[in-house]
């Protein structure tokens, strides 16, 4: 991957700024804020942005100037942390550290997904089902793990000639656990299949949880042996958002050359069993990614599925300490079920960043969350992710984060005394 002098010369430029911005006091101080916030002791509420899928209008690929296909990747990494300091008043870090990720191989389930494209650029896929019944179950196949430590060397000598003067460079192993269990079986059986198979055929449910469970003890032992694992305590995003600083990670009798899950965040989710009972949940779901927590840490769990009638049971997963809390939820039913327990991670909802922008909808919207969750003595944070699109108009993010960061510091002074 060689860059040619004109990419070198854009991509060094970019990287002086990045490390520039990245020991600015204000960043320095982000970092520590977080670690407060993580560590469950009192500070503001934290804003972070993430646009994803709307960052092909806030930054679109076309616009980079380098020449060579991986140098305009690059390129866009670093213009992206540009652009988030530049124009979000927000908590999100910019940090000078340049990650090489590891060369790791994984070979499956041993049955690969079936989907059906949407005929729309951005639609939906179709799930089509490759396991029909029972006896299907026995296609499946434990992952292994391979780790190509030459073409991680290269890649990484790449980059550290690269940036080593500018950027700490980095071989990053596998930093963000997430467990899927529900996503990767639903991929395999169908969603509405697996709906009638917890009446149908709920052994054939419980048995298909229990090998992917299985299946992923022996991944993160993989990984153990192998010496994978990566320190998450840092601006790693963890969980669906947030990020992992914390003074209780590592553990005490950490050794830093064997990262174990006990020194590490994990986490997991069940989005598709969004509409199904706290029961149900708990049966077919959360038992199994209970036991595959229990290893780490800390830990968080939800994404997108409203949990609001679910929290009894997510607060028994061990060292819980970030819950989802989805557009979709009743933030006042989960705050106060909450209160100071697990860091109320608040997904605002990305519609009101399409269609007619109404500030003041957004400003009431938002500080509803902030004062309900100001009566409970929830830990909050608000993280502005799943935009799909803000219809071209990116200075709608400008404002939503305008709005929500004079909101936060509005409260803040109202509690006088509470650290910023």
């Amino acid at each position: 991957m060689p860059f040619t002098s004109h990419d070198r010369t854009i991509l060094r430029d970019l990287a002086r700024r990045v490390a520039d911005i990245a020991v600015l006091p204000d960043i320095t101080a982000r970092k520590a804020r977080w670690t407060r916030h993580n560590d469950l002791q009192p500070v503001r509420p934290l804003i972070l942005v993430f646009p994803e899928g709307a960052w092909r209008e806030l930054l679109p690929f076309a616009t980079m100037q380098c020449e060579s296909e991986d140098a305009r990747g690059i390129e866009w990494g670093l213009r992206s942390r540009l652009y988030i300091f530049e124009h979000f008043r927000c908590d999100n870090v910019i940090d000078d550290t340049w990650g090489v990720s590891k060369v790791i191989q994984n070979t499956g389930w041993g049955v690969e997904a079936c989907r059906q494209p949407s005929t729309e650029a951005l639609g939906a896929w179709h799930f089509e089902p490759v396991i029909h019944t029972a006896a299907d179950l026995k296609k499946l196949r434990y992952p292994e793990i391979r780790y190509d430590e030459a073409a991680t060397e290269a890649r990484f000598t790449v980059m550290q000639e690269l940036f080593g003067d500018i950027l700490k460079v980095k071989c990053t192993g596998v930093a963000h656990i997430s467990f899927h269990l529900m996503a990767v079986y639903t991929g395999l059986r169908g969603l509405e299949e697996v709906m009638m198979d917890m009446y149908e055929e709920p052994y054939m449910l419980h048995d298909a949880m229990a090998f992917l469970e299985e299946g992923h003890h022996r991944l993160v032992q993989q990984y153990l042996d192998l010496n994978l694992l990566e320190l998450n305590n840092d601006d790693t995003y963890h969980n669906s958002g947030g990020y992992g600083y914390t003074d209780e990670l590592p553990k005490a009798d950490y050794n830093p050359a064997h990262v174990r899950p006990c020194d590490m965040w994990a986490s997991a989710e069940a989005q598709e069993m969004a509409l199904v009972s706290p029961e149900q949940h708990e049966e077919f779901i959360l038992a199994y990614e209970r036991r595959l927590l229990a290893p780490f840490g800390l830990t968080g769990y939800g994404c997108c599925e409203d949990l609001s009638q679910k929290l009894d049971y997510v607060l028994t997963i061990p060292h819980i300490r970030r819950i989802s809390i989805s557009p979709f939820a009743n933030v006042d039913v989960c705050a106060e079920k909450l209160q100071g327990k697990a860091i109320f991670s608040w997904k605002p909802h990305p519609a009101h960043l399409v269609g007619q922008f109404d500030p003041a909808q957004v400003r009431n919207y938002i500080q509803h969350t902030i004062d309900i969750c100001a009566e409970h003595g929830c830990i909050l944070e608000m993280i502005l992710k799943d935009t799909h699109t803000c219809e071209d108009h990116p200075e709608r993010f400008d404002q939503w984060t305008d709005i929500a960061w004079e909101l936060v510091h509005e409260t803040t002074a109202a509690h006088a005394g509470e650290a910023v």
